[in-house]
């Protein structure tokens, strides 16, 4: 098994990816376990003077006032976890709490935290035995981090709370433990606080994102260059020398992905005869300009995530010449506009796939397909109903789209007077992630019935084995009505799982 190895100066998205979805295992590296200690020092040494130090010697929050004595602080500490996981609502999916998991690990063991190496090694144990947490979906507001969510996830190194197996079965997290041999920590001094301070949620949510989109913007460029054939239209918009005098580079990494596609079409230019067809419409000709522009989003956020992926975040945190400061970076306002910008992107690309879809069923606008794609038009409804399904997802992501990062709800009497939301942004991008793969689905669904239905005309070799490939996959092609839901389904799935992208792939090479 793939086994990650954590450091002083952070991780990947791969080795969040690794961890989060594939199971990866975790070793702490020595120089790891050395920072921690030497931190722990500090700490243990502040701790001892009779100066309040917050999170080390006071309450938290609107708290912060009060000097705790020495026989107080350990409870302090359960105290604040068992208080803090707070969260309600649905069970956050097993992905996300162990992304989420494995970055607060990432922070703890950059040697800024002080908290003491056996934790660190606890968090590894719990995550190396498949324990997941319970973790629910109300709870953070994104500052001071994902409060809710870690407390739940430090509740479980307790040996206290539910937390789900590796069988699937949820259990109390204590059983579960003692199963593993795994020993519940008892927290001192800082520890509590320094395990639920943090940006880890929305920002293992953000890295899993970057990477679906990754896979869903090339699957996009296919299905725009599927109905671009369907539709007879001319691929000379795509020409290179068009795209380098607006030199985005996501537009012209799209442009040059659907021009690889469509290579050795005959159903591409075909309306240069067409007289009252001069242009295609812009949901054909502007496809690399939209995608492009999502393609610069990403490229964007992933910067904003890699500086993430190599922060500490915490509060208070130690410093190198000893010293232990407050600070406000936990503040998730750098992660939580990435979310957010992010759902307006995915919202517009699944947009202009659905314009696309609605034109290949409009016989006035399809250049000479039939009704709806229809077997038999009037006998038969064809897509008709698929496209609203897939305008009601649209639909759906126009409101995931508005941003949760313009809020603010103050909360801690006050101390905490401006938070981020950067939690909900990230909740809201998984589902309009979802939902885009559901609406290029439908449209690969239509596009590849239409280009079948344009008989005498050969599709490019990429079309050709995306076609294929998908009637393989159990979506069936043109014909009289049927039950449209298990062929939607079956091609979401085809998407979803990136074969669709493979199968071009198979004849174009790596997409970009």
């Amino acid at each position: 098994m793939h086994t990650v190895v954590v450091g002083t100066s952070g991780v990947t998205a791969s080795d969040v990816l690794a961890v989060a979805r594939g199971g990866a295992r975790i070793e702490l590296s020595e120089e790891a376990v050395a920072a921690l200690a030497a931190a722990r020092g500090i700490v243990e040494a502040l701790a001892a003077k009779p100066e309040p130090v917050y999170g080390v010697s006071t309450g938290f929050g609107a708290l912060a006032t009060r000097h705790i004595s020495q026989e107080l602080r350990a409870q302090l500490q359960r105290n604040i976890v068992r208080s803090h996981a707070a969260g309600m609502g649905p069970r956050v999916e097993r992905e996300v709490v162990r992304a989420l998991m494995f970055l607060r690990l990432k922070t703890v063991c950059s040697g800024h935290t002080g908290v003491r190496p056996e934790v660190a090694q606890t968090m590894a144990d719990v995550l190396n035995a498949g324990i997941t947490p319970v973790v629910h979906e109300y709870g953070s507001l994104g500052c001071s981090g994902d409060l809710a969510p870690l407390s739940h996830c430090a509740l479980t190194l307790m040996g206290e709370g539910d937390a789900e197996g590796p069988d699937g079965v949820v259990r109390p997290a204590g059983e579960l433990l003692a199963e593993h041999g795994i020993e519940p920590v008892e927290l001192r001094e800082k520890e509590g606080l320094a395990l639920l301070n943090g940006t880890d949620g929305m920002l293992g949510m953000l890295v899993m994102a970057l990477a679906d989109l990754d896979m869903l913007y090339k699957s996009a460029d296919i299905t725009a260059a599927l109905s671009l054939e369907a539709l007879l239209g001319t691929d000379k918009v795509l020409a290179p020398e068009l795209h380098a005098i607006r030199p985005h580079p996501g537009q012209g990494a799209s442009a040059a992905n659907m021009l690889a596609v469509l290579q050795g079409s005959e159903l591409t230019g075909h309306h240069q005869d067409d007289a009252p067809r001069v242009q295609d419409a812009y949901s054909v000709r502007c496809a690399p300009q939209v995608a492009g522009a999502g393609r610069d989003t990403m490229a964007h956020a992933r910067l904003v995530a890699e500086r993430e992926l190599a922060s500490a975040v915490d509060n208070p945190v130690v410093l190198p010449d000893g010293r232990v400061e407050s600070n406000g970076n936990f503040h998730g306002a750098p992660v939580a506009y990435v979310l957010d910008f992010l759902a307006i992107a995915v919202a517009d690309l699944a947009s202009i796939a659905e314009r696309r879809t609605d034109r290949l069923l409009d016989k006035n606008r399809s250049h000479g397909l039939p009704p709806f794609l229809a077997d038999d038009a009037g006998v038969d409804s064809g897509l008709m109903i698929a496209q609203y399904t897939q305008a009601a997802l649209v639909s759906e992501l126009k409101r995931l789209a508005v941003p949760a990062s313009a809020d603010s709800i103050p909360s801690s009497a006050m101390q905490e007077d401006h938070v981020s939301m950067g939690w909900s942004a990230a909740r809201k991008l998984r589902t309009a992630v979802d939902n885009l793969t559901r609406v290029l689905a439908v449209e690969l669904y239509a596009a590849s019935r239409a280009v079948e239905l344009r008989e005498g005309l050969s599709p490019a070799p990429a079309t050709r084995a995306a076609i294929t490939a998908v009637r393989k996959a159990g979506v069936e092609g043109p014909g009289p009505d049927r039950f449209l839901a298990p062929d939607l389904a079956a091609a979401d799935v085809f998407v979803r799982e990136g074969r669709l992208v493979e199968a071009v792939e198979t004849v174009t090479g790596p997409l970009r």
